[in-house]
């Protein structure tokens, strides 16, 4: 393989511990083998603050970050060379020194509902416990579905899916493609559509990260670097940019391309689904952070500036 770039003899990968980080991890490994086989690709799991506290929600603990921090260090003094993220746990701002080097095909963006005894949300009796990790599901929810009560769930998939089985929950709502990666497909009951749980910005997506000054590591995973996911992935991660997009905030972004046009939908709501602003904008695939502003400000207009305005007083008690 000819290339203008020179081709390291080692890579080491850095990633977290649970079983779907690691598959994720290992996906990666295997498509760099296969680019480069004459590399040597290794792993170093990672356990990180995220994983170690599991009796608070995320937003309560300092947000998705706290998945990240400690793998980009061994970016920083040189145990890692890159790292594998889920593009929904990066923080819409990339720190200084690092660049998100490839994104890859996007799987299953989708919402999954995962229960032992119904068959839809539709289906769950008034008061039955629906338990789910963020406060972008949680808001849609209580929006649709005022008669439930949802409560928070932490832990890897294994876990959640062990607290239902325990009857701990009548449902849980997790993201369909864990549930695809870890070959867990069986337990989808259904798939949440867009219109019904507008998924998390990036979902299904994995970003690959590394140090601003490796663009030799840059030029090596271009090959894994999806254009159509990244062009979504750009203009939702612009829109929950301009709002403040955290773990600490209820808001959604999917986009998808038809007919070459990116299609964006979004929204913003208060965590108990009461209060609800939306939008949906078109337009070239280039123009996606663009985009992505332009909705972030017509959700303003309708009121989103209120919302997270009465969440963040709520926070700062």
């Amino acid at each position: 393989m000819s290339s203008s770039f020179s081709i390291p003899k080692r890579i080491t990968i850095a990633s977290r511990e649970s079983l779907l980080a690691m598959w994720q991890a290992k996906h990666i490994r295997q498509c760099l083998i296969q680019l480069y086989p004459q590399t040597e690709v290794n792993i170093l799991g990672m356990t990180t603050q995220g994983d170690q506290i599991l009796d608070k929600s995320l937003s309560k603990i300092g947000g998705k970050g706290l998945f990240i921090k400690e793998l980009e260090q061994a970016l920083e003094d040189g145990r890692a060379d890159i790292a594998v993220h889920s593009m929904k746990d990066m923080p819409m701002n990339v720190p200084e020194g690092f660049i998100l080097a490839a994104i890859t095909e996007r799987e299953d963006p989708r919402d999954a509902f995962v229960s032992n005894q119904y068959k839809n949300l539709e289906e769950l009796p008034s008061g039955s416990i629906v338990g789910t990790s963020s406060l972008r599901r949680e808001s849609q929810l209580r929006a649709q579905f005022p008669h439930l009560n949802v409560n928070p769930l932490r832990g890897n998939v294994q876990t959640r899916l062990r607290k239902l089985d325990e009857g701990q929950y009548a449902a849980i709502i997790l993201a369909a493609a864990g549930l695809k990666r870890l070959e867990l497909s069986d337990r989808i009951t259904a798939l949440l559509n867009p219109e019904q749980s507008l998924p998390a910005v990036g979902q299904g997506a994995l970003g690959i990260e590394c140090r601003h000054d490796r663009p030799d590591l840059v030029a090596l995973l271009q090959p894994l670097h999806h254009h159509k996911t990244a062009y979504c992935v750009q203009a939702e991660r612009a829109m929950s940019r301009v709002l403040g997009g955290s773990c600490q905030i209820p808001l959604g972004a999917f986009a998808e391309i038809e007919n070459n046009q990116l299609k964006l939908r979004g929204f913003v709501a208060s965590p108990d689904g009461t209060q609800f602003v939306r939008d949906a904008v078109s337009g070239n695939l280039e123009n996606g952070e663009e985009m992505g502003k332009n909705m972030a400000q017509n959700l303003i207009a309708q009121g989103a500036d209120k919302i997270l305005a009465a969440i963040e007083t709520q926070h700062s008690w």
